[in-house]
């Protein structure tokens, strides 16, 4: 069969693949460079994948933009790669990882990797792009050093083939000074250690977006070493005692902040490399090694992860589409949901805390990599939904977080027991809230999760919110970006009212939802905008709505920040005048358009991610379209959700309108695709709209069986005409979360006109 791949956004078609037991249109699609082809298990540990440059962080101090392109440490366009590392966060806007790289290689060994203009210089090699991508699996040519190169992977195991077609002599370098937005200082310290010849140990740590970060190593090889040598290419001044032996050849261990390594096989034809990685200790490695690969079987393994995909992808089955390019973006988009947040603890449930000690994971997988300020939008909601184990052990891993935290918070943009504190308000709260209104079976104590998310939403040190506390709202002059924050945190404290709400703390619920009105506090009624305030309370003098630098915003201007306010749309509406005033608002977001100087500074957008003004890309937006199901012309969220399907999830170059941000721009899209969306997360309910399917089969966790379908649907009719559930049509363009788990038929009929009656019964 043939099956259309698109790394990065890149398509390209391949001839006969290697069979599988099931074979599922994928592809790892453009999010301006920031996704990553490779072997990886369903949010595993390891995520196996080629590295294409060694783009540097800086260049004396200076950041260097071009490494934005390389956050997942792969770029299509690139004709070399430098080796395979085990660790790659997917699509998001700034990096870490890329650890372990290991290059197979022929003949005298070289230390560096060599220039992408120069790549015979180095141990890197140029390639074609005749790959393989499945999930699970990834193969690829390697034409200098004439390699064959095939990868999959268990949870915590990256599993290498290496195919040598000349007898020379074959090698393999193993880079411990490889990562991704490297600079000097990054590599703290490595160690490596020859324990027989077929098995090596060690660690790096590393200062980074995750400042201590350590992680462990053990490599298991098919075939034995016959000789090794270990260099540290940034040698210290002081040389200790080990200066009286030759530590560079065949000396049993080395350490330093530069240390790579040669291990040769003499002329072997194939050699099987096991790679299990652990953020605890190196037996805890080893173990990961000896539960999960013991054996040098690449192919076992290679079913194993198939069969591991087949289960994951198996809730969905019998989906039909409208167009075949519509089956491409939807399973790639179900595969990205599926790799953002990872397993974070050895076979045995031991991790290390953000407070660098060893905890025991009791009951649950303990989970890391929480881009919480995109994911908590839908990613988790989807997870929620359709892996709601998972996701009730992500949301008892962000407790644990908040349990180790010396700031009794709840993680912000967490990974790798780290903290990095990146972007604004406190959303673990929202992912929480999802949970708990949505009864989410598998929650192990929800008052515990009140507690931490009333301890977060109190920390007067972070971002403005003593201020926020104080005066309703951040003040400009006290924290940047203060009405996005003001925003932010508004929405956070409903949910923290929800949850209250739900655990029948009636107290409690009062107090956060009289907070969660602060969003009125930054509504200027004199422009129709939400706008920044000084400490002072006057509004900020300059204001420019479409700007969105030094204006009060983060990633998005007045235009359609005026919007967030998901938890509160009707009292938005009349805020800003009325429905008639607001549709017409909300239509001119949609249509005006937004001159090349507001954007051209920003990295991740373009203008192919742009829709009028609306931004798709920056996830502030991502409610925005189903804010007509709010009004009396619902029949535009139809409209408008089914434009952004087409124009901002495309099998071209920038197919992405951005980042894929863990897997939040394609949860979006595959609710978007099925007809419904949490519109604010937190609430029981989902927002309707026109689906892009015609049929689905969905295999709830409780046993239940979901079908959807709109058997008229089609790129013409785009418009709802009603919405029957279970033979029962519904009256308002929602429906709630416990009717969907109750199974059963969920059934568009579609048109090519709207139906302004669809959900009004006479």
């Amino acid at each position: 069969m043939r099956i259309l791949i698109c790394f990065l956004g890149f398509s390209v078609a391949f001839g006969q693949q290697k069979p599988m037991e099931f074979v599922r249109p994928f592809i790892g699609t453009q999010d301006v460079g920031h996704t990553y082809p490779g072997a990886t298990l369903p949010f595993g540990a390891v995520q196996l994948s080629p590295d294409t440059d060694t783009i540097p962080f800086s260049i004396n101090g200076k950041y260097q933009a071009d490494v934005y392109r390389y956050c997942a440490g792969y770029q299509y366009k690139d004709s070399s790669i430098v080796g395979f590392s085990h660790t790659h966060f997917s699509g998001t806007g700034h990096s870490d990882l890329g650890d372990i790289l290991i290059m197979p290689n022929s003949g005298p060994i070289q230390w560096n990797p060599g220039t992408s203009s120069e790549p015979q210089k180095g141990y890197r090699s140029l390639y074609r792009h005749e790959e393989i991508a499945e999930p699970g699996y990834y193969a690829v040519y390697l034409d200098e050093p004439k390699v064959a190169v095939e990868l999959t992977a268990t949870e915590r195991v990256g599993i290498h083939k290496y195919r040598f077609n000349e007898e020379k002599q074959s090698h393999l370098i193993l880079d411990l000074t490889h990562g991704i937005y490297n600079y000097d200082g990054k590599n703290v310290w490595c160690f490596i250690r020859v324990e027989n010849d077929t098995l090596i140990t060690g660690y790096k740590q590393t200062n980074g977006w995750g400042r201590t970060r350590t992680i462990y190593f053990a490599i298991a090889t098919s075939k034995p070493i016959s000789t090794y040598h270990i260099k540290d290419v940034k040698p210290s001044t002081y040389k200790g005692f080990w200066r009286k032996f030759d530590t560079e050849n065949n000396f049993a261990e080395g350490a330093g902040q530069g240390i790579k390594a040669a291990l040769f096989f003499g002329a072997a034809d194939e050699i099987q490399l096991r790679v299990a990685i652990s953020g605890v200790s190196i037996d805890g490695a080893l173990l990961n090694l000896q539960s999960e690969a013991p054996i040098s079987d690449f192919t076992y393994y290679h079913k194993l992860a198939s069969a591991s995909w087949e289960k994951a992808f198996s809730v969905i089955n019998n989906v039909e589409f409208i167009e075949p390019d519509d089956a491409i973006n939807f399973y790639t988009a179900w595969y990205h949901a599926l790799i953002g947040s990872t397993i974070y603890m050895d076979v045995d449930g031991k991790y290390r805390g953000i407070d660098q000690r060893i905890h025991q994971a009791d009951g649950y997988t303990n989970y890391t990599t929480f881009s919480l300020w995109d994911t908590y939008r839908a990613e988790h909601p989807f997870l929620n939904l359709f892996y709601p184990k998972q996701n009730a052990d992500m949301v008892e891993s962000m407790q644990q977080h908040f349990e180790q935290s010396a700031h009794h918070m709840l993680p912000i943009w967490s990974h790798y027991a780290n903290e990095n504190w990146c972007m604004i308000g406190y959303h673990a709260v929202s992912v929480l809230a999802d949970a708990i209104v949505k009864n989410n079976p598998y929650l192990k104590n929800p008052k515990y999760y009140l507690d931490a998310a009333q301890s977060t939403a109190n920390q007067r040190f972070y971002e403005g919110l003593g201020a926020y506390m104080d005066l309703g709202f951040v003040a400009e002059d006290v924290s940047g970006s203060s009405v996005s924050k003001t925003l932010e945190y508004a929405y956070d404290d409903w949910c923290i009212a929800q949850m209250a709400k739900k655990m029948s703390n009636d107290t409690l619920a009062t107090y956060y939802l009289k907070r969660s009105e602060n969003y009125k506090n930054v509504y200027d009624e004199g422009s129709g905008f939400m706008r920044p305030r000084m400490s002072s309370g006057a509004f900020k003098n300059t204001f420019d709505p479409l700007s969105t630098h030094d204006q009060g915003f983060i990633e998005g201007n007045a235009w359609n920040y005026s919007f967030y306010v998901p938890h509160a749309p009707l009292e938005l509406i009349k805020l800003m005048g009325g429905q008639k005033k607001f549709i017409a608002h909300l239509d001119s977001l949609f249509t005006m358009e937004l001159p090349d100087v507001y954007f051209a500074h920003t990295e991740d957008i373009m203008r192919e991610g742009i829709i009028g003004n609306y931004v798709h890309g920056n996830e502030p937006s991502h409610h925005i379209p189903y804010f007509y199901n709010f009004t009396s012309q619902p029949w535009k969220t139809q409209e408008t959700t089914r434009l952004i399907l087409k124009d901002q999830y495309r099998l071209s170059s920038a197919g992405m309108g951005g980042n894929d941000d863990c897997g939040q721009m394609s949860a979006w899209y595959l609710f978007s695709a099925l007809g419904f969306y949490p519109f604010a997360p937190g609430a029981s309910y989902y927002s309707l709209t026109s689906p892009l399917i015609k049929n689905a089969t969905l295999h709830l966790d409780n046993g239940k069986i979901l079908h959807i379908s709109a058997p008229g649907n089609s790129a013409e009719n785009v418009f709802i005409q009603k919405v029957s559930f279970n033979g029962a049509r519904l009256t308002t363009p929602f429906i709630e979360h416990e009717q969907l788990l109750l199974g059963g038929n969920l059934v568009f009929e579609m048109g090519p006109k709207p139906n302004k009656n669809a959900f009004i019964i006479k």
